[in-house]
């Protein structure tokens, strides 16, 4: 089960900064659109960017979810990717992000590659 105010946080219109770690073990980050359900964080990417290829060697992750109303409000989440989802579920999964975030279908020609979701399982939540 997710923390209640992760999954509220992930669930509303805020930006999350996803941290993978690079080959050389620097850390990439990139602000993300953020989703939940009742076990996972998750985030949408594409398969030829450099975070999808990060977690697909190691699959360790940091995701900190923050309000958008009040900054000082957030949740990091430590984890690791636990399952890859393709095809038409994250193609999918892409509008609904983008309905929640600008009230819009994701403008297709904006999709380079196949779209993937990452599901997160936390393995250490820090509420502020």
């Amino acid at each position: 089960m997710i923390d209640d105010t992760v999954k509220q946080l992930a669930q509303q219109p805020n930006f999350a900064a996803l941290s993978t770690l690079m080959p050389d073990g620097r850390p990439q980050t990139h602000v993300m659109w953020v989703d939940a359900d009742d076990e996972h964080l998750i985030i949408n990417t594409e398969l030829h960017r450099q975070k999808a290829r990060n977690v697909e060697r190691d699959p360790r992750v940091t995701v900190t979810v923050i309000d958008r109303e009040n900054p000082y409000h957030y949740a990091e989440v430590r984890g690791h990717v636990v399952e890859v989802v393709r095809g038409d579920e994250a193609r999918a999964h892409i509008d609904q992000l983008s309905q929640k975030y600008f009230g819009q279908d994701y403008d297709p020609a904006n999709i380079q590659t196949e779209r993937v979701i990452l599901r997160i399982q936390p393995d250490e939540v820090h509420v502020r």
